[in-house]
């Protein structure tokens, strides 16, 4: 579905990502685990257009997309959840959802998402017309996730879903993503918590200072004695 073909990126004069190359199937949970600064970030912004690589190519579904605008790309489906979520603070959450559904015109087809949003997050029904900042943290990321699945995508970029919430929070969270991925949308899973991160995905990618250290099946790479060492604690 997407081919992330030996691409680079430099800020400035420093190389953000040098060379990565990864390949995400039509279903499914990859998942790119790292430390801080080793380029996760900068992978996604990379697919949804928000940062251009300096070289190399990506293409989703057949077609090239690293020289189209941000939202060019959301109109072909991928949509991106960020770090932080970045949700609208002085706007209603179901004004937030609603947002996700800008570029569309089937409003029959968008009602019905949102209904199907509000199924999956009960607490987002109970609160539609609450100001979003008045939201807790778990809360938020349940808005910003449902404001990308309103844009009807084919392919789910999440970046540090998990990061600030509670154990239990962190716990929701993962019902989530296996939700959405078993419902038919691939996920592109970047995550600190990589034991959380491993556990949900079918396939992983190590990525150490921008370029991939390792990769392969997310089972056997829970085992992998650096893996082991320098993302699990032990």
């Amino acid at each position: 579905m997407l081919e992330f073909h030996d691409i680079h990126v430099h800020y400035q004069k420093v190389a953000a990502l040098k060379g990565v190359s990864i390949s995400v199937p039509a279903g499914g949970i990859v998942t790119i685990v790292g430390a801080n600064g080793a380029g996760k970030s900068t992978t996604l912004r990379c697919i949804s257009g928000l940062v251009r690589p300096s070289k190399g190519e990506i293409r989703f579904n057949g077609e090239r997309i690293d020289q189209l605008p941000p939202e060019k790309i959301v109109a072909r489906g991928i949509a991106h959840v960020p770090e932080g979520r970045r949700i609208f603070p002085d706007l209603t959450v179901e004004e937030n959802l609603r947002i996700g559904a800008f570029l569309r015109t089937d409003t029959d087809g968008i009602e019905r998402d949102l209904e199907n949003i509000f199924e999956r997050f009960p607490r987002l029904r109970e609160r539609r017309t609450q100001w979003a900042r008045s939201m807790s943290g778990g809360e938020q990321q349940m808005v910003a996730i449902g404001r990308a699945m309103m844009s009807g995508p084919k392919l789910l970029l999440l970046d540090e879903p998990s990061m600030g919430l509670s154990p239990v929070m962190v716990q929701e969270m993962a019902r989530i993503i296996s939700d959405i991925s078993a419902a038919g949308v691939p996920v592109i899973l970047v995550e600190q918590n990589a034991g959380l991160a491993l556990k949900l995905a079918s396939y992983a990618y190590v990525l150490e200072i921008g370029s991939i250290a390792l990769e392969g099946a997310a089972a056997e790479l829970r085992s992998n004695d650096h893996v082991r060492r320098a993302y699990l604690g032990g």
